[in-house]
This record gives structure tokens, sequence and C-alpha cells, in this order.
């Protein structure tokens, strides 16, 4: 996120289970980082344009995820492997999610 422009502080928390509940990110979506930016959780390797796209267009939403860690994603290229499809999802208020963007 830095080489993309973002500002970025690193708090580490042995309490991460705790902090994505407090931030609403839904088990389903859960992955192995944790943002907060302008109000929304941004969950997993979310690609920079993605996030972007969220602050840009201010959905009704708690934030956007990545789960699990798909090859290929920000931060999980592997040099000689095929990048796998995913989805980036937007998660509504409500816990339920759509895509928001495919990858």
């Amino acid at each position: 996120m830095k080489k993309a422009g973002f500002e970025t502080k690193v708090v580490m928390t042995e309490e991460l289970a705790a902090r994505k509940r407090e931030f609403g990110v839904p088990d389903a979506a859960e992955s192995c980082h944790t943002a907060m930016v302008d109000g929304y959780f941004v969950e997993g390797h979310v690609p920079a344009a993605d996030v972007r796209r969220l602050l840009r267009e201010r959905p009704q939403a708690r934030g956007l995820a990545v789960p699990e860690m798909p090859v290929g994603s920000p931060g999980m290229e592997v040099a000689g492997v095929k990048a796998d499809r995913y989805d980036t999802w937007l998660i509504a208020k409500d816990g339920s999610h759509s895509v928001f963007a495919s990858h």
C-alpha cells in the first residue's frame, strides 16, 4: 500500500481476532491482514485500485475483503506460478457480501 501512495501505520497486536470483530469483519472474510481506512476495513490482500475505488464511490458498507491468500494477489506474487483468479468482496452493513471486483 505504501508503494501505491497510501500512508500506513503498522500496529502489532496479540488481539487480532478481537480487532477484526470490532471492525465488523465476518468470519468468512477473514484473512491475514486487517486495516482501517476512512471508516472502512480492508481485510487481506486487497489491490490498491480496489481501495481507491471504495474511497471514491463510498458505498454503504463495512469494507472490502480478499479471503484467504490467493497466489497473485498483492504481496502474494510467486515467480513462475500462475496467479489464481480471485474476487474482492464488498462487505455490506449486514455482514453479507457481493463481488466488488474480480482479478
